[in-house]
């Protein structure tokens, strides 16, 4: 990975598309901590000192942000509305079949899919800034902090109205600069935002735990969780390049005098198919009854269920409705995004086929077996990885913020291999020997 960067900043163009992209994420980084208008700062740095790295709800989001929510800055609310818009355009696809066919025509229909993502975006982080706003509001936001009722002094309709405006602007300037990561600079804007935002919290989580820990000042606390990071990164990474290659053979066809086809390649199922996805519909899931109790008053008998078996991450009902949650989702998200029947009607379209196996609805079974037999290991697998930050909980007492959480661990992983294989890829078009031999 790092002659690969080595020699991408030998390159004329790649350097000026690495300080490009070194450029943005400068400015991301400075908007997570301009705070907008309306906030009283002093209070808000107050309750963030009191919460003790302990956000409760708003953990996941603000890990997304970077730590910018709980700042409530212009950037509070950081790429999470793109990400669900994306995720909801992606799920709707299969539903509608307008969006379905958009996607079936290419460069346009893409272009039209991700117009309407922009949109989504837009309604999304209208609605955030507005539940953000009011949650600050109420003091609901820092639930143990004295001081939280005084995050925002002035509740006037006016600047209620301001605020969810500049977080709605912040957003479509993260959208942004994630497009001119994607346009200009190396490539995949979106996720490397995401893979900053998520890295910018380690430094500040890992000296958290050394400093509460107990044992040689702290030190082996740390490097435990040093050691255990490594092994999981190590993992991950094994995982994400597993794949089961399933052989297709293309027959040969004469068009004319030329003769096409006859190649042998293979269709690529990795074991972990669905990717982070899972982690985060089970993560948002399970926070929805959560929330609802804490923006409830009284004391029903529902209320008190939920606080004492959803709220702790390390209770054993919340951790089997997490690991269940997340093996079912993987199973939902590998049957949306991967049709076993087109994938078998273009390969007969085009005379391939898999040895043994006779092309149309013999192929398609014979795909949907292969992928339920690798999606078993690939969801146990990230069920697990997910548990970490709750048996790192239950072993040594770190707190919700664990460093090398599942979510966090699969996304800073994913995001690395992708770019490292881009910076190759470009690296290989300007210096491929094929082309001069």
């Amino acid at each position: 990975m790092l002659t690969a960067f080595a020699r991408a900043f030998r390159t004329p163009d790649l350097r000026k598309k690495l300080l490009f992209t070194l450029g943005i994420i400068v400015v991301y980084r400075v908007g997570t901590h301009i705070p907008i208008p309306g906030v009283d700062y002093k209070s808000v740095q107050e309750c963030v000192d009191q919460a003790s790295g302990n956000q409760g709800l708003f953990g996941l989001v603000n890990m997304f942000s970077g730590g910018a929510l709980l700042q409530i800055t212009v950037f509070a609310l950081g790429i999470m509305p793109y990400i669900t818009a994306s995720i909801i355009l992606q799920l709707l696809t299969v539903v509608i079949p307008r969006l379905e066919a958009l996607k079936k025509e290419g460069q346009a229909g893409t272009a039209k899919i991700t117009q309407y993502t922009r949109y989504l975006t837009m309604a999304l982080a209208i609605l955030q800034g507005t539940g953000l706003v009011a949650t600050a509001r109420s003091g609901a936001l820092f639930s143990g902090c004295t001081v939280a009722n005084q995050i925002v002094p002035d509740q006037a309709i006016f600047t209620t109205i301001v605020m969810v405006i500049c977080m709605t602007a912040g957003t479509a300037a993260v959208m942004w600069l994630g497009e001119l990561i994607t346009d200009r600079g190396i490539g995949n804007g979106m996720s490397i935002l995401m893979f900053i935002s998520i890295a910018a919290t380690f430094p500040s989580a890992l000296w958290a735990i050394k400093t509460q820990g107990s044992l040689a000042d702290g030190w082996i606390e740390f490097g435990t969780v040093i050691l255990v990071g490594l092994v999981m990164v190590g993992l991950v990474v094994f995982v994400e390049q597993a794949q089961r290659r399933i052989p297709v053979q293309y027959a040969k066809r004469m068009i004319g005098r030329r003769s096409y086809g006859g190649t042998s390649t293979y269709i690529p199922l990795k074991v972990n198919q669905a990717g982070v996805i899972p982690v985060i519909f089970a993560s948002s899931l399970l926070y929805i009854p959560a929330l609802i109790a804490q923006f409830s008053s009284g004391t029903s008998g529902w209320k008190t269920w939920i606080e004492a078996n959803l709220v702790k991450g390390d209770h054993p009902i919340y951790i089997t409705l997490y690991f269940l949650l997340i093996v079912f989702f993987a199973f939902f998200y590998v049957a949306i995004s991967f049709n076993p029947e087109e994938v078998a009607d273009n390969m007969k379209k085009y005379g391939g086929f898999i040895p043994g196996i006779r092309a149309g609805r013999p192929t398609a079974e014979y795909l949907s077996y292969v992928l339920n037999r690798i999606t078993w290991p690939g969801s146990l697998y990230l069920g697990l990885i997910a548990l970490v930050p709750t048996m790192a909980l239950v072993g040594f007492g770190a707190n919700q913020n664990f460093p090398f959480g599942g979510t966090s661990i699969l996304i800073i992983v994913g995001v690395g291999l992708e770019t490292v294989k881009q910076i190759e890829s470009q690296l290989q078009q300007r210096n491929y020997e094929g082309f001069l031999r």
